[in-house]
């Protein structure tokens, strides 16, 4: 048999593109994607993340825990005095 001649014959048979499954796969993959950023993009306009106050995020700075927190720091204060200074620390009264 010729060359041509199977060539040409396997071309008249061809089926279009859109006929195969493999080829939606590949198309769905970054169709999802773009799908899921334009969502992602939709939220994150329309809810935005709210402001927290810097009062309940910083403990230093609240009046009501000033007591507990210096109770709490005096071991690290300690230390980071004694290695500041290298004296060992005595018991506080």
């Amino acid at each position: 048999m010729n060359s041509s001649t199977l060539t040409n014959s396997s071309l008249s048979n061809a089926k279009p593109w859109w006929s195969f499954g493999m080829v939606w796969m590949v198309i769905a993959g970054p169709a999802v994607v773009v799908v899921a950023a334009f969502a992602t993009l939709y939220l994150a306009i329309t809810i935005p993340d709210p402001v927290l106050p810097t009062e309940a995020l910083n403990p230093r700075n609240a009046i009501e825990n000033q007591g507990k927190l210096d109770a709490a720091m005096a071991p690290a204060m300690q230390a980071r005095n004694h290695a500041a200074t290298g004296v060992v620390p005595g018991k506080q009264k």
